[in-house]
C-alpha cells in the first residue's frame, strides 16, 4: 500500500480547518454535529477524526490556526488591521479563506472560555499569540518613533486587545458595521506619537 506524502496530509488537514470553519461560524460549537463537519469539509468522519482527535482538539485547532494567522497580520500590519479585516465582507467563490471567517471562530472561543472551565484551561496555553505580536508591534512602532511614548506598551497593548473584544461584542450582537472605519481610524490615531507644536 503506498504511503500517503507529507504535502497530501497537510492539504488534508488544511480542508477540514477550512471547511470546519464554516461549520462552527455557523452553528456554534454545539451545533457543529459530525454530520454538518462531514457536509462541510466534503469529508468522512473517519478522514476528519484521522487528523484530529476528537471535535474538542479540532476546534482548538482552528482557534489556534486563526491565532496564528491573526498574529502574522499584527506583525506585518498591527492589531488595528485585524480588526478592519474583521469587518471586512467575506468572498468565497475563489475558495480561500478570508480574515473576516476569523469573526466565527472568535465569538464561538469567546464564548467557550466564558461558558467552559476546561476549555478556558486548554486555550489559556495557546492565546499568547496575538498579545505577544501586538506587543512587538508596538515595541518596533515606538523605536521607529512612531508610537506615543507618555504611555506604557503593556497599556497600549491591552487597550488595543479591549477595542477588539469590544468589535467583536457589537458584531455578534449583529449592530451596523459599516460606520465603524472611523473609530478604527480614532484607535489607530490614538496610539501614533504626535509632534508637539509651539
Amino acid at each position: 500500500m503506498p504511503r500517503v506524502s507529507q504535502d497530501h496530509l497537510d492539504a488534508r488537514r488544511r480542508q477540514i480547518l477550512d471547511g470546519s470553519r464554516a461549520c462552527f461560524a455557523r452553528f456554534g460549537y454545539e451545533g457543529a454535529t459530525v454530520r454538518r463537519l462531514e457536509e462541510g469539509t466534503g469529508l468522512s468522519r473517519g478522514a476528519i477524526f484521522h487528523h484530529f482527535r476528537d471535535k474538542e482538539s479540532l476546534f482548538l485547532a482552528l482557534a489556534e490556526d486563526d491565532a496564528v494567522r491573526m498574529a502574522e497580520v499584527v506583525a506585518e500590519q498591527g492589531l488595528v488591521q485585524v480588526m478592519r479585516e474583521l469587518l471586512a465582507t467575506p468572498r468565497h467563490d475563489d475558495g480561500e479563506q478570508h480574515p473576516a471567517d476569523w469573526l466565527g471562530t472568535r465569538l464561538e472561543v469567546s464564548r467557550r472560555l466564558r461558558t467552559d472551565p476546561e476549555f478556558r484551561g486548554r486555550w489559556a496555553e495557546r492565546s499568547s499569540q496575538l498579545t505577544d505580536a501586538t506587543r512587538q508591534r508596538l515595541l518596533r512602532q515606538r523605536e521607529a518613533g512612531k508610537l506615543r511614548d507618555d504611555v506604557d506598551v503593556t497599556v497600549l497593548t491591552s487597550f488595543l486587545e479591549l477595542v477588539l473584544e469590544g468589535l467583536v461584542s457589537h458584531l455578534a450582537m449583529g449592530l451596523p458595521a459599516d460606520d465603524l472605519e472611523p473609530v478604527l481610524d480614532l484607535v489607530e490615531e490614538s496610539v501614533r506619537r504626535h509632534r508637539r507644536t509651539g
